[in-house]
């Protein structure tokens, strides 16, 4: 039996601009879900531990962080378990590629003589660990973008004899008309070639798997989210590879090590009286580790004004991030409507009476436009009834 701990996309040293405030808390959560999957690692006793590219979110990293992950590293050489990491596409192997600045084996006290913290290269594309009867590959270039598949002349049947074969590769499964730009991509045909038993891939930021001939291949996600609305990042994969009776086969488990969390609210507007209580409503939900996107459905009754950048800004500071949406519809006139012949009946037969065609033709543009015309509509009853309006 071989137990791997696959994680890939750590994306550490990340600047996150768009948090402002915010970036460097959110570069400590993702430092802290690294931690958390050492630790799982550690406690499950895995043979090997494998990075699929993206360790650092870029080749310009402090010294300081580069020996935080070397400490990191250091643990699992303690617990005798192996670790083997491909440069991304974010920690590229070209010139000025973070693991030619630095020795991180050495740094993580992996020596000459051992195979504890291996980093595969164009130079050194596999490693054979003994200890747990398995060779390790892929195909490393030195460019960002690569010349030709990673997987188009890699085969077991090239490799030193081991019981098991894993493959590594950063890249994306060839989808028609999604990844012909993307830097490096692979099909499932190549996959299936290749004859691994398994192939752990990085990239793709959310954990998914599938089969191609008789490999295994997932991507294990993001262990912490980068953007906070990748909602399908946020753990590493626990995978078993055993062959009881003669048979291969492959166990992956999902585990969690991401604090960020998400949840999506459909608010009905007719049930909220006014935004101080759509306020207090959402406050009572508070926790600085979700991101939370909330919608105002329904009808809105004519008294309820809702500000969605008002209610995003005093929301900020309850939640890791919280996205506001009013998709809610002003309503149509109750009760027996005006003469048409006042000026509050000719305003309403007609503005209905184009929400009606507009709605009668159920196009995006024209949902767009009945709705604006629906809060016209709100607006000029409110006037009309001799409210004051803020516009």
């Amino acid at each position: 039996m071989l137990r791997l701990l696959h994680t890939a996309d750590v994306h550490l040293g990340a600047r996150h601009d768009d948090l402002g405030e915010a970036a460097a808390a959110q570069r400590e959560r993702q430092f802290a879900a690294f931690k958390a999957t050492i630790d799982l690692a550690i406690a499950e006793k895995v043979d090997v531990f494998l990075v699929a590219g993206d360790l650092f979110d870029s080749n310009t990293q402090p010294r300081r962080s580069v020996e935080r992950v070397a400490a990191e590293l250091k643990r699992l050489v303690a617990a005798r378990i192996r670790t083997v990491i491909i440069p991304g596409t974010h920690d590229c192997y070209d010139r000025s590629s973070i693991y030619r600045a630095y020795d991180l084996p050495t740094l993580a006290g992996s020596g000459p003589d051992d195979d504890f913290v291996t980093v595969l290269t164009p130079s050194v594309p596999s490693v054979r660990l003994a200890a747990c009867d398995v060779v390790v590959q892929a195909t490393i270039f030195g460019t960002k973008r690569a010349p030709h598949s990673p997987l188009m002349d890699l085969r077991v049947a090239t490799e030193p004899a081991a019981k098991w074969h894993v493959g590594m590769v950063h890249g994306s499964i060839a989808i028609p008309d999604r990844t012909e730009f993307d830097e490096v991509v692979v099909t499932k045909e190549e996959i299936a070639a290749t004859g691994l038993d398994y192939l752990a891939l990085g990239h793709w930021h959310s954990a998914q798997r599938g089969k191609a001939g008789g490999t295994t291949y997932a991507y294990s996600g993001a262990p912490e989210p980068v953007a906070v609305n990748q909602d399908g990042a946020g753990k590493v994969l626990l995978v078993q590879l055993d062959d009881p009776g003669g048979t291969r086969t492959v166990q992956i488990l999902e585990r969690k090590v991401g604090r960020t969390h998400f949840d999506r609210l459909d608010i009905d507007a007719a049930k909220i009286g006014t935004q101080a209580q759509l306020l207090a409503t959402l406050s009572a939900m508070a926790d600085p580790d979700l991101v939370l996107d909330v919608r105002l459905t329904g009808v809105r009754p004519d008294e309820l004004d809702v500000d969605p950048i008002e209610v995003e800004e005093q929301l900020k500071g309850s939640f890791l991030r919280v996205r506001f949406r009013d998709v809610a519809v002003a309503a149509m006139t109750d009760g027996t409507l005006p003469s048409p012949d006042t000026i509050a009946g000719a305003f309403i037969h007609d503005v209905e009476a184009r929400i009606a065609e507009l709605e009668a033709d159920s196009s995006d543009t024209n949902l767009a436009d009945a709705a604006e015309l629906r809060d016209v509509l709100r607006l000029g009853r409110l006037l009309l009834a001799g409210h004051e309006v803020t516009l």
